[in-house]
Formats: structure tokens, sequence, C-alpha cells
């Protein structure tokens, strides 16, 4: 009888400090969780111009990456008014480029709250010609930010959603040369040019895209800054750089 006591009294002491165990488990992994789920964002600087990127799944990393450089690297230069630069996606999970890069956005525009965005940068997007024109809550994200923006721009096929926006609807605009017939017939009220890489008409500037999305770019910041920067940021990035030797298109500034 004495045997069985003592053997009770070992299996409910063991039983209890499983539980005990396991609760102190499941507290850690809540706490875990809970830092897991916490969000930081980026720190912006005061008094300069905040630059946003609109990013999605199918992205293509040269439309995102070629402007994302040169206006981050305004930040080392002095005298000017720098660039806050930052991502704005509709998730909180990793993006993945259309080559395989994955971003974690900055910000989700579907339940963050923003800072106000100076400029939006629309890079190109695998399905910017088709299902992402469909994306109400996106396209409205666009529309909103137009409001107060001071420039919008898009590189590639991001033409396609400024213009399902219709924020282009009176200014001159272009987008990538294969895909500009296109571009003619799904918006036919709109002025699509070209033979040209970059429009700029009012304060909205669409460019042709890929590796010609530097040119854009560097054309916002002399815009913005003078030809001694716009040459600064491209010599840093060994880019030569001589807006008249650029095909481009100048209608309102």
């Amino acid at each position: 009888m004495k045997n069985f006591f003592f053997t009770f009294c070992i299996i409910l002491i063991y039983g209890c400090t499983q539980v005990q165990q396991e609760k102190q488990s499941n507290t850690v992994e809540t706490k875990i969780e809970t830092v897991k789920k916490k969000k930081s964002f980026p720190k912006l600087e005061p008094n300069r111009y905040n630059v946003a990127f609109l990013i999605m799944d199918g992205t293509y990393n040269t439309e995102f990456t070629a402007p994302f450089d040169i206006f981050q690297h305004t930040q080392y230069r002095k005298n000017i008014k720098q660039m806050n630069v930052f991502t704005v996606a509709n998730t909180d999970h990793p993006i993945t480029t259309f080559e395989g890069v994955k971003i974690i956005p900055d910000y989700n525009y579907v339940k963050d709250s923003l800072p106000k965005i100076d400029i939006l940068v629309v890079p190109s997007a695998e399905h910017h010609l088709d299902t992402d024109l469909d994306d109400k809550v996106m396209i409205d994200f666009v529309k909103q930010v137009d409001k107060t923006a001071s420039f919008m721009t898009s590189h590639c096929d991001g033409a396609f959603v400024l213009a399902k926006a219709g924020v282009l609807d009176d200014v001159v605009s272009t987008t990538f040369p294969s895909d500009i017939d296109q571009m003619r017939s799904t918006f036919p009220n709109l002025d699509i040019r070209k033979e040209v890489l970059f429009v700029h008409d009012k304060k909205y500037i669409t460019s042709a895209g890929g590796a010609k999305s530097f040119e854009a770019a560097l054309y916002l910041c002399e815009y913005l800054y003078g030809a001694e920067i716009a040459r600064s940021l491209a010599g840093g990035l060994v880019i030569d750089w001589n807006l008249k030797n650029v095909p481009h298109l100048v209608v309102n500034k």
C-alpha cells in the first residue's frame, strides 16, 4: 500500500511538473510570436521628399532598383532636399519579384498609417497589362496618392497602372516600346508617344523602363537639383549622363 501511495505521489508530481513546463513553454512561444508580429517602420528624416515605390509580386527588378538607387543616393549629397525612399504594398509578407528576389514591404497601404507621399514610383510588374488593372484597392490607392503628390512616375508598364487610375487622361505619356500599341488600344483617349525614353508632362513622368529607368530618375533629379547634382549621382553609379543625349519629351513642367 505504501509503495502504491509513493508511486502515485511521484506520478502526480511529475504530471504537475510537465503541466507547468508546458505552460511556461506556451508563454515563451506567445511572447516570441508577439515580438514577431510587432512591425517596425523605416525612419523617415524630416524635410525630405518622401518617395514611395509601389511593389507587388512580379515586379521587375530593374524598374524598381534603378530609380531606387538614384533616389537613395541623394542622401549622400549636401545642400539639397534629399529623399526618403521606402516601399509600399498590399501585404506585410515578402513580395517576390519576377526574377525571384524577395522584398519585405516597408508599409502595407491597406492597413498601415502611411506618411505623406511626395513622389510615387510605379515600377513595372508582370501583370500590369491585365489582372493588376482589376485590383480596385491598388488603383484607388494610386488615385488617392495623386491628390497630394508632387510627382507621379512610372517605368515600363507601370504606365498602365497610372492610366487605369485616370491620372494620365490629360497628359502625354509613354511606356515600354513594344507595349505602346497595346496601351493605345487599351486607353484609346490617351496621347502616348513612341521613340522617346521618357515624357514629362506636368507632374507626371513616364518612362520606357528597363535600364532606361536610370535616365528617367536622373532627369527628375536634374529637374529638382540641377545638372551638377544629377551628374554626380550618375557618376556614383558609373553612368554617363547628359540630358541632351537622351531622347525625351518635356511638355509642361
